[in-house]
């Protein structure tokens, strides 16, 4: 029997020619990275740069905000300014707010942090309350307030009254001497939270064994918490004091709502004075210039912040 052979098969490799890869040259790969830069940028220019621009073109003029720019005034607006007692007085009045700030509103925000960030019974529950007055926007928190301080029948004269028999109610937001403090309460109401949030994110950073090795050899808490817990928690207080001082120096809209710069002036704070004196009273070439003024200061304190204290930060040095 003749044997059967078996067939074999050829499969062959279709051949393919290799694409010749040619490296891309500078002018393809700028063009690359411009092409995905550019829409950022012109969101940047057209929402950052461009109304800096103007703004510091209007504030060289006498502008109504409703006929052409041609009334021009070169630094008169800013003379005007400086020499106005009222907003000499808002400067002075948002350095306080950024000084209470600092000192009282931050190590708050550190002590409830380092509470509620260890072992707390029910610290879930006090990181919501104290994180809930973040959440709401300024406009409402400035309407529960106004309620709270209302004289007729608020809350606060209301539980003064029980507690204190003779109370007599305050108008918290009409007295000159107690206005500003009783808005700065309402500012570190609101965003205390964020800044215990910002030190609660850094405590957690924190290894909890070299806190143990410092108990160990002998340090009681306050010396752990100043020698140890302080010292590396100290890029996230940087960041904080950072925040605050920028947030205290554009504060608008809680000052606005509670008491729109009153009274008599005695809570006018910078951004507000430029919204009464410049956009309200149709004035926007001296408003464009208090605008330049916040923006100058403003920018100072961020580059000189950022370089000298901040520094170390972006070094990833503590």
């Amino acid at each position: 029997m003749a044997s059967r052979s078996t067939p074999r098969f050829r499969f062959t490799q279709r051949e393919r020619p290799e694409a010749s890869e040619r490296p891309r040259t500078r002018t393809e790969q700028l063009l690359t990275i411009g092409l995905f830069v550019l829409p950022g940028a012109v969101i940047y220019t057209m929402f950052l740069v461009f109304p800096i621009v103007q703004a510091s073109y209007f504030s060289l003029h006498d502008w109504n905000g409703l006929g052409p720019v041609t009334d021009y005034v070169g630094l008169g607006n800013f003379e005007r300014a400086f020499q106005h007692n009222v907003f000499l007085d808002s400067v002075i009045h948002s350095l306080t707010i950024m000084s209470l700030s600092l000192a009282i509103q931050l190590p708050l925000a550190i002590m409830l942090a380092i509470m509620v960030g260890r072992k707390l019974p029910g610290r879930m529950i006090y990181r919501s309350i104290f994180f809930m007055p973040y959440v709401f926007s300024e406009v409402v928190t400035a309407i529960i307030w106004l309620f709270v301080y209302n004289p007729g029948g608020g809350m606060l004269n209301t539980v003064l009254s029980s507690i204190f028999p003779g109370y007599v109610p305050q108008g918290w937001l009409a007295n000159r001497e107690i206005a500003l403090l009783a808005v700065f309460f309402v500012i570190t109401w609101k965003y205390f939270g964020l800044h215990m949030i910002l030190y609660m994110a850094g405590l957690q950073s924190i290894n909890s064994e070299v806190e143990e090795s410092a108990r160990i050899d002998g340090a009681n808490e306050l010396q752990v918490l100043r020698y140890i817990t302080l010292p590396l928690l100290a890029p996230t207080i940087r960041l904080s004091v950072y925040l605050s001082v920028l947030g205290s120096l554009n504060q608008f809209v809680l000052v606005w709502v509670l008491t729109a710069g009153g009274p008599a002036n005695a809570t006018q704070v910078m951004a507000s004075y430029m919204y009464r004196f410049g956009i309200k009273s149709f004035n926007l070439g001296y408003g464009s210039a208090v605008a330049v003024v916040i923006f100058v200061i403003s920018l100072i304190f961020s580059i000189g912040y950022q370089r000298t204290i901040m520094r170390r930060d972006y070094a990833g040095s503590v």
